[in-house]
């Protein structure tokens, strides 16, 4: 994804964590106005999401328990791109170990980043059409629990907007992937 960029002098960089998932460092900085400041990131490889749409019209969502805001939330199935892997392999591998779905078509709906005031992750979007119920999903990982949620484009909406538990992300692709879906499937 281009972004039009002034780059700052780097200063200074120190690698705090290195994670599994991701890293955390701190830089200090020059802006291009000249003030020096730290600033912390979260170094995240990307992530790559899947809207999947049965073929009755019905959003196929995941409700799962995330360690960071103590609960279970409503979320498409997504996740984190591994080193050297295409978005669109990533997406296709969690569709099948999250839902037990594999998806036939797929079209990319656009890249977004997720939450650039402290990270550099990107969530590559995508709508999966043509779904086909695996006979044998495969196991969850160890750190997953999940339960898969059948919703209509409306049922969605109206959750989102009644401020259930919805990943933000989950949320931006929601919105990208309304226009794909048929008129009548919208309202």
């Amino acid at each position: 994804m281009p972004i039009d960029r002034e780059p700052p002098e780097i200063l200074e960089q120190k690698l705090f964590y290195k994670g599994r998932k991701f890293n955390f460092d701190v830089n200090q900085l020059r802006l291009p106005n000249g003030v020096i400041g730290d600033w912390e990131c979260i170094r995240h490889p990307g992530g790559a999401l899947a809207v999947p749409v049965t073929d009755d019209g019905k959003l196929v969502l995941v409700k799962q328990y995330r360690f960071a805001v103590q609960g279970r939330i409503l979320e498409f199935p997504a996740g984190t791109v591994e080193p050297g892997e295409d978005p669109a392999s990533t997406v296709d591998r969690e569709i099948e170990e999250e839902t037990g779905y594999s998806a036939s078509q797929w079209t990319h709906l656009g890249d977004f980043i997720l939450a650039p005031g402290y990270s550099d992750e990107i969530i590559y979007a995508y709508l999966a059409r043509g779904l086909t119920k695996l006979e044998t999903p495969p196991d969850q990982d160890d750190d997953e629990d999940i339960e898969v949620v059948l919703m209509t484009p409306a049922e969605l909406e109206a959750a989102i907007l009644a401020g259930e538990p919805v990943d933000a992300k989950s949320i931006s692709s929601f919105f990208l992937a309304k226009p794909h879906l048929s008129s009548e499937l919208r309202t």
